[in-house]
């Protein structure tokens, strides 16, 4: 069958054989490649990565938490998916942001019920959320982009004329950002309404959907905190969406407000908010290589909420810029002690340790900091660790795990395995292949994918008949050293030939290497 063909039947196939299910919010039919356990599984599984990553729990106030999650479980109970396995969760983390994972996992930031005045609006802000659960916008977003991605695949083969097995292995592909992308217009309206509808349903006042919406639109317009890289990057606001909402609201009943029962809840935060912005300070004083302002700034901020752990991690990030690392691992250790359950605070003492010589510390607090949120630095360190206690699985899986991460720290992890792996398989670092220059003699070119240096480079030279029985093998060696990214001609005396097609008889692989 013709590659085009094969392309065209597994695409049918896979149309068929995924679900075409039923929305269960709209009530209209939707493709989806992500079945609902999918979706479940998903959002279980970045839960709490994804909190780790933006600051963790906020612990401040504990009962904040459970006053959060009793609104969000009454507005989850009268929605259109009340199976979900919902969850709530307030953040420690100063944007004003607010999102769901697939599933049902819900997080809010206490910087977003900063700038809510009432439990209307923060009904209004979780009522939202649990549409984007309930309506599979996030299954929505991932279909969208597999499909794409395939789409590109497919194409790409034909253009190939690739085997068609590689397009049959080809899997759903679940990016790490498919359910924080930016929500199109019209996901954006249905959260709106349909989050109203389970407002009115669960007794609350749906104008807090309105006063919500204008409250986001002035922030937008003033430019005031820092909005545009945190709800607004996924949550446009516009004066379409308070209009939709003002409409909406004019057909639905009135209900409960809740304005002293909410500003009594977040009065903490309220208390706290002068630390939070000396931290604010701080961190700003220390990105710009500022560790006295810093240290200033954190005095306050401790001294206004000392129980705050990312005060001591930052004034620890300062005593070491200032080379008092005495000073700074007592701050990493106070941070940890006031906040045992973030990834930060480990993986900053971690790395002083591992800096200052104290190998084992290290480990145990890399290990804790990986077990909370595996982080590419933490990866890195762990794999030199083994690496120099001669561990070498071990060294090898970390540094893997460092390179998924890209940049500078990926490049290192990655000449570290090629120095490990040089010796046994070189052909995995050292591309090679024969072909006819110019004069008609037969070369190999070599070149160096290793991201180091390597010499001693030999390549075995093979010879094929007709029906791929060997007829002659040889060893080249390429001269000299090869730099990273280098490639190198070895000529053969072999020649000359009438055509450039006389090099498919010859197959190369690289036998050897040294870094």
């Amino acid at each position: 069958m013709h590659i085009k063909a094969r392309i065209t039947c597994f695409v049918i196939v896979c149309l068929f054989v995924a679900s075409c299910s039923v929305n269960p919010v709209t009530g209209e039919k939707e493709f989806s490649l992500v079945s609902a356990s999918q979706e479940v599984a998903i959002g279980q599984q970045n839960y709490q990565p994804s909190q780790q990553a933006q600051g963790g729990r906020y612990y401040i106030d504990p009962d904040l938490q459970f006053y959060v999650a009793q609104v969000g479980n009454k507005l989850a109970a009268v929605s259109d998916r009340p199976k979900l396995p919902y969850e709530f969760v307030v953040l420690n983390n100063s944007v004003p942001n607010a999102w769901a994972l697939p599933g049902g996992k819900i997080a809010v930031n206490r910087g977003l019920l900063i700038h809510l005045q009432d439990e209307s609006e923060l009904a209004a802000v979780l009522g939202h959320e649990i549409v984007h659960a309930a309506a599979r916008h996030s299954a929505q977003q991932m279909t969208r982009g597999t499909l794409l991605s395939a789409g590109g695949q497919i194409l790409g083969a034909v253009a190939s004329q690739s085997e068609y097995g590689a397009i049959a292995n080809m899997g759903i592909q679940v990016g790490s950002a498919a359910w924080t992308a930016r929500y199109g217009r019209s996901a954006e309206l249905e959260s709106d309404a349909y989050g109203m509808d389970y407002m009115v349903r669960a007794g609350y006042d749906p104008q807090g959907a309105v006063k919500l919406q204008q409250t986001f639109v002035k922030l937008n317009e003033n430019r005031q905190t820092d909005f545009i890289s945190g709800l607004f990057a996924s949550h446009p606001p516009s004066q379409e969406r308070v209009n939709a909402n003002r409409e909406k609201a004019k057909t639905l009943p009135r209900g409960t407000v809740n304005r002293d029962v909410y500003q009594r809840k977040i009065a903490q935060i309220k208390r706290d908010m002068p630390a939070y912005e000396a931290q604010e300070a701080a961190m700003k004083a220390i990105n710009g290589k500022d560790p006295k302002t810093a240290l200033a700034a954190l005095d306050v901020a401790v001294k206004l909420q000392p129980a705050e752990g990312y005060s001591w991690e930052l004034r620890g990030h300062a005593w070491k810029l200032l080379e008092n690392y005495a000073n700074a691992d007592k701050a990493y250790s106070t941070a940890i002690t006031k906040n045992p359950e973030l990834f930060s605070h480990y993986l900053a003492r971690g790395m002083l340790r591992y800096e200052q010589g104290s190998k084992l510390d290290a480990k145990a607090d890399l290990e804790r900091s990986q077990a909370l949120l595996p982080t590419q630095t933490g990866s890195f360190l762990l794999g030199e660790l083994a690496a120099q206690a001669d561990n070498k699985q071990d060294a090898l899986q970390y540094y893997q795990q460092a390179m998924q991460g890209g940049g500078k720290v990926a490049e290192a992890a990655q000449a570290k395995v090629a120095v490990m792996e040089l010796g046994t398989a070189p052909h995995k670092y050292i591309a090679s292949q024969a072909y006819v220059g110019n004069d008609g003699y037969l070369q190999v070119a070599v070149k160096n994918n290793a991201g180091i240096t390597v010499n001693n480079v030999k390549v075995e030279l093979v010879e094929l008949t007709a029906g791929n029985v060997v007829r002659a093998t040889q060893t080249l060696g390429a001269p000299g050293s090869l730099e990273a990214g280098k490639q190198v001609s070895i000529k053969t005396k072999l020649g000359p030939f009438d055509s450039k097609e006389a090099a498919a008889s010859y197959r190369t692989r690289v036998v050897a290497a040294q870094p």
